[in-house]
């Protein structure tokens, strides 16, 4: 199989799409095992962040990378949390608490009292693959997912903002679906099935 990068550190992510591209003959490994430094995220889009994080990835590991940046826009916030979703909370642990936790509790506050019918949103997904840190060409693929903010958590699955992000069609919160299920319909699972797509028409996948 070929080794492509994963321009993250988040395990959640790598288990995804690694059951997602394993299929095309790539084989994801975090960035971690490479000791790759972080990078600071100072782009002002998904885009522009997905990006620097995979340009990072190929530089230093000499692989093909792929790069994730995702995150919840909600209307009522004006797109906020935004490309910050995995540090909303940041800085403010000592009021919120830490990492995800923190995260959905700050959001929580910023919404509270508002009916259901105000509380829409989206997760949105910005895939990007590079065969090499200066490749001119990438691939890029989005992928959005409506629904809408809970009042309170809810499932035990999934990560980051999952157990507040209800899907209307579902019936249910993101932290609720069967595994199969969220890979297929989520904002993730679209931009994989098109990077997928992509790849396999560009004859990367092996």
């Amino acid at each position: 199989m070929s080794t492509v990068v994963l321009a993250s550190g988040n395990a959640g992510k790598l288990k995804e799409l690694d059951r997602i591209l394993a299929p095309l003959g790539l084989k994801l490994r975090s960035q971690a095992e490479f000791e790759v430094p972080e990078v600071p995220e100072d782009g002002l889009t998904f885009v522009e962040n997905a990006l620097i994080k995979a340009r990072a990835a190929a530089r230093h590991t000499g692989f093909a990378a792929i790069a994730d940046d995702s995150g919840l826009e909600v209307d009522a916030l004006r797109g906020a949390p935004g490309i910050y979703s995995a540090r909303y909370a940041a800085g403010e642990a000592h009021q919120w608490g830490e990492g995800d936790a923190g995260n959905n509790r700050k959001l929580l506050a910023a919404l509270e009292g508002l009916p259901r019918r105000e509380r829409r949103a989206r997760f949105q997904c910005v895939l990007v693959y590079l065969r090499y840190a200066e490749d001119p060409t990438p691939i890029i693929c989005q992928g959005s997912w409506e629904g809408l903010v809970l009042e309170a958590p809810r499932g035990e699955q999934g990560f980051g903002y999952d157990p507040l992000f209800y899907v209307p069609d579902q019936d249910c919160s993101a932290a609720e679906l069967p595994r199969e299920v969220k890979n297929r319909i989520s904002h993730r699972g679209q931009a994989c099935a098109l990077l997928s797509a992509a790849l396999a028409r560009r004859g990367d996948s092996k």
